[in-house]
């Protein structure tokens, strides 16, 4: 009989009656970040027929003696609770409009006398910046994104971004430069012109649908984060990148907490080196080190950080066209991010290039959106609106049973 204790974590949209349990942990022999993480799962895996079952039915469930086991989670709301950082429309409707579940926003503007309505990306607060040789920036198709982890796994390897461990991200100190935000939906959301009962609205349905979107920074034009850093350690590149000068930053955070998307971290410690860290980091000695990306700085205890576009990689692209005497060609250099994606949800490119795939991503621009774009911060990524034919699929199954019958 096999046995196991574990946490619990309740999910919506579980079957109730049912739990689920991850293959690939309880390793006794892959090393200090891989052993004594969670339990083994492959004792109830049986063989029928030749193949595994991965369903056991006879399996008892009963509630431990134990104190409450501490969970770390960076997902800390469930709905988007009647706002809309996620687009998204369904299928027989984008078929009549393209711009099905993409209508502009429009806000009052007075000119003179004359009061009229424009979208946020014609309302300009600030000078537009230089535009250089490359404008870069990011499509991710929301249709596309299954929400596995690899870009934010590639990004940590690629950035030497460090791991905090759980009680740190516990604390709301994670330093990913690229996550996933998951929502639900909720059957309290409001209609139109309602306000909605927030208690409600946090509340996913029974049966929800799941919806995943990978946000990192958006590089902005118009960056908030740029214009309160009192020692200019945060700056906007000719080719549409927000760049960081570590050695130039203090660690006001200022530029943290006026960045809209939440997506700049803080190093609370020298996590290269603090021994405090050293299960979870591999850098601690001169061999652990080699695991770290020469090409990417090791930042310092009290410097802010986050997505830098893979600028390394830019840079070597740019070396090797020049060396070459031509110019950059498209899909030469990739994030990695982007790369890492099995499904090619994320495009990267030069918006400047309108023969390149990010051209071709925002263009037409029917599903393209940015986010948070009332803001008017002009982000350099964009998001394709989400296109659901589960409704449809529902009515052809329906059909197909009214004919069995």
């Amino acid at each position: 009989m096999n046995a196991v204790n574990v946490p619990v974590v309740v999910q919506p949209g579980q079957m109730p009656g049912t739990v689920s349990l991850a293959l690939g942990y309880g390793r006794t022999a892959g090393g200090k970040v891989a052993n004594k993480i969670g339990v083994n799962a492959y004792p109830f895996v049986s063989m029928m027929d030749g193949a595994m079952m991965y369903a056991a039915p006879s399996v008892e469930i009963s509630k431990t003696v134990e104190d409450d086991y501490l969970l770390a989670a960076t997902q800390m709301h469930h709905t988007m609770m009647g706002r809309a950082p996620v687009r998204e429309t369904f299928l027989a409707e984008y078929i009549k409009d393209a711009k099905a579940g993409n209508e502009e926003e429009l806000f009052g503007v007075k000119v003179g006398q004359e009061e009229t309505k424009e979208s946020a990306s014609k309302i300009n607060l600030w000078d537009n910046h230089e535009i250089g040789n490359h404008h870069w920036g990011m499509s991710i198709d929301l249709n596309s994104c299954i929400g596995c982890g690899a870009c934010v796994v590639a990004c940590s390897a690629e950035n030497n971004v460090p791991v905090v461990g759980k009680l740190e991200v516990s604390r709301s100190r994670e330093m990913h430069w690229i996550r996933i935000d998951r929502y639900y939906s909720s059957d309290a959301d409001p209609k139109e012109n309602e306000k909605g009962n927030l208690t409600a609205m946090e509340v996913p349905s029974d049966n929800p649908k799941v919806l995943f979107q990978p946000v990192m920074c958006q590089h902005c034009n118009h960056a908030p984060c740029e214009t309160v850093c009192p020692v200019v350690a945060t700056t906007h590149s000719s080719e549409g990148l927000n760049q960081m000068a570590y050695n130039r930053c203090v660690g006001t955070r200022y530029c943290a907490n006026n960045c809209p998307y939440k997506v700049r971290r803080f190093n609370w410690f020298q996590f290269d080196s603090n021994s405090a860290f050293k299960d979870v980091n591999p850098s601690q000695d001169d061999l652990g080190r080699m695991v770290l990306n020469p090409d990417v700085v090791v930042r310092a205890r009290g410097v802010m950080e986050k997505c830098s576009m893979c600028v390394q990689r830019l840079q070597e692209g740019k070396l090797i066209a020049k060396k070459a005497g031509r110019p950059v060609k498209d899909g030469e250099i990739n994030t990695a991010c982007a790369q890492a994606c099995p499904t090619k949800a994320i495009t990267f490119g030069d918006s400047l290039n309108k023969d390149s795939m990010l051209s071709k991503a925002w263009n037409p621009e029917e599903r393209s959106y940015h986010l948070l774009e009332e803001l008017d911060v002009q982000p350099n990524v964009s998001y394709k609106v989400k296109v659901w034919n589960r409704e449809e699929a529902a009515v052809i199954h329906r059909e197909a049973e009214k004919e069995k019958v």
